[in-house]
C-alpha cells in the first residue's frame, strides 16, 4: 500500500494516480473534510508531522511506498517513514531540513555560491529590529518554518515592524526565532525541477501571479516565464546545484527566485516537493510531462519518463474570496460552461454555497482553480478572461459572531 501524507486538493492528484494504477492507498490527515478523503482505502486521522503517531496508527501494516506532495509539513515524516520501512525511495534528511527551515536554506545558498540576499534570524525583538534597520527598509518578516505565505509581511515603515513580528510569531513555535530579510525588487519566478541520478531531468519556469498586498500570496502562475535562454540556463543550473547540496539526487523540488532587470537573480526558498496550486497539472498540459506519475513511480522504485512532448503556454488562476474578512460563498455558477471553453483544462471549486471562507491571505484559504493553456501566452490570457466571464462566484461578509452575554452577578440579599 502507498501511504500518502496529506489529503488536500493539492495531494488529490497523487491519490488519483495511485487509483489509476490499482495501488491501494493509506491517507494520512487529521481532517476528514479533505477532498482526497473518499479516495483513500485506509484513513489515518493523524497529523502528517507526527511520524511516530503514524507508525502507531499503522498498527503493524507496512507501506510499500510513502509520498508527500505540495506541502512542507510532511517532509520530515516522509524521511523518517521511508527510512524506517526501508522503502525503495528514501526521502533525504537534508532536503527536509532545507525545506522546513528557511535559515538553514539561506546557509546552504551561501555555501554553494548561489546568489542569495541579506537576512537575520533570531528570537530577540531588539536584535531583529536592529537587523531590519541595518538591512534597510523595506524588509520582509516571516517565520522560518512555514509555507503558503503564512505569517509573511512586507514592511516599508519601521513603525509597522512590531506588528509584523507579532503576526509572524502567530505561525511558528511560541517564543521561537523569526526572520527579517532584505526585500528584493524584481520578477517573482518559480523554478520547478525533477531530479534523476543527480541531474535535472525536467525543468519548468513560471512567473508568479502575486495578489496585491503585503502578504506575497500566490494567486497563480503564468508559464513559461518570459526569460532569455541564457537566464533560463543559469536558473536551472543553480537549481540543480542546490538540489545536490541538499542531497536531493532524485525527485521534485521548486525554488522561489527573484529575477532582476539586469538578468541577475537571487534564490529565496527551496521546497523539496511537488508544487501546489495545480502546478503539476499545468506542467502536464504545457509540456506533456506528468510529474505526479513520475513521483509515484519514484516512490515505488520504478522507472519514469520526463521527456517533454509539446511546448505550450498556460496559466493557473487561484479562486478565492476577494473580501478582507471572513465571507460566505453565496453562489457558484458557470463551472460547466467554463470547462467547455477552448483551452480550459481545469475549473474546480471545492467550497459549496453557504460555506464560510477565509480571506485570501495565505495559500490554504483558496477555494479552487482555473487552469488554461494555449499555443502562446496571449492566447492563454484570452482564454482565462473568457472563462472568468462565465464563472460566477458570489461572496457576502460573514455574520459577526454574537457578543457573549455578561455573566450574571449575585447581589447580597
Amino acid at each position: 500500500m502507498m501511504l500518502i501524507l496529506g489529503a488536500s486538493e493539492d495531494q488529490l492528484p497523487v491519490y488519483l494516480e495511485a487509483r489509476r494504477r490499482g495501488i491501494p492507498t493509506i491517507g494520512v490527515d487529521v481532517r476528514r473534510d479533505r477532498p482526497a478523503y473518499p479516495y483513500a482505502d485506509v484513513w489515518l486521522p493523524v497529523s502528517i508531522k507526527d511520524h511516530e503517531g503514524i507508525v502507531a496508527a499503522l498498527d503493524g501494516r507496512r507501506p510499500t511506498a510513502v509520498v508527500a506532495a505540495a506541502s512542507e509539513a510532511g517532509l520530515w515524516s516522509w524521511h523518517e517513514l521511508s527510512r524506517r520501512y526501508e522503502l525503495p525511495y528514501r526521502f533525504p534528511a537534508g532536503a527536509a531540513r532545507a525545506s522546513l527551515d528557511k535559515s538553514e536554506f539561506h546557509r546552504i545558498v551561501r555555501a554553494t555560491g548561489v546568489p542569495g540576499y541579506r537576512w537575520h534570524e533570531g528570537g530577540d525583538r531588539a536584535a531583529l529590529t536592529r537587523a531590519a534597520h541595518d538591512i534597510g527598509f523595506p524588509v520582509v518578516v516571516k517565520p522560518p518554518d512555514t509555507s503558503g505565505s503564512k505569517g509573511i509581511s512586507f514592511v516599508e515603515d519601521p513603525a509597522d515592524l512590531p506588528a509584523a513580528l507579532d503576526y509572524a510569531a502567530r505561525f511558528t513555535t511560541p517564543g521561537g526565532p523569526l526572520l527579517v530579510e532584505e526585500f528584493l525588487a524584481g520578477r517573482n519566478l518559480t523554478v520547478d525541477v525533477f531530479m534523476r541520478a543527480g541531474q535535472v531531468a525536467f525543468a519548468g519556469i513560471t512567473e508568479k501571479r502575486l495578489v496585491p498586498g503585503p502578504r506575497f500570496v500566490i494567486g497563480g502562475h503564468t508559464g513559461p516565464a518570459a526569460v532569455a535562454a541564457a537566464v533560463r540556463d543559469r536558473l536551472v543550473l543553480a537549481a540543480g546545484r542546490l538540489c545536490r547540496a541538499i542531497d536531493l539526487t532524485d525527485g521534485p523540488a521548486n525554488f522561489d527566485v527573484i529575477l532582476r532587470a539586469d538578468g541577475s537573480f537571487a534564490v529565496l526558498e527551496a521546497n523539496a516537493r511537488l508544487c501546489g496550486n495545480a502546478f503539476p497539472l499545468l506542467m502536464r498540459h504545457m509540456y506533456g510531462v506528468d510529474t505526479v506519475a513520475a513521483l509515484v513511480s519514484l516512490a515505488l522504485g520504478e522507472p519514469f519518463d520526463l521527456t517533454p512532448s509539446r511546448d505550450d503556454a498556460g496559466i493557473i488562476h487561484v479562486l478565492a474570496s476577494p473580501l478582507p474578512g471572513d465571507a460566505v460563498l453565496t453562489a457558484v455558477d458557470g463551472v460547466a460552461r467554463a470547462r467547455a471553453l477552448p483551452g480550459v483544462v481545469c475549473c474546480e471549486v471545492y467550497a459549496e454555497p453557504g460555506a464560510v471562507v477565509r480571506p485570501f491571505d495565505q495559500s490554504a484559504n483558496k477555494i479552487g482553480y482555473l487552469v488554461v493553456t494555449g499555443p502562446d501566452t496571449a492566447t492563454a490570457q484570452a482564454r482565462l478572461a473568457a472563462a472568468l466571464d462565465v464563472l460566477v462566484l458570489r461572496f457576502a461578509p460573514a455574520p459577526a459572531e454574537p457578543a457573549a452575554e455578561p455573566a450574571g452577578v449575585s447581589l447580597p440579599g
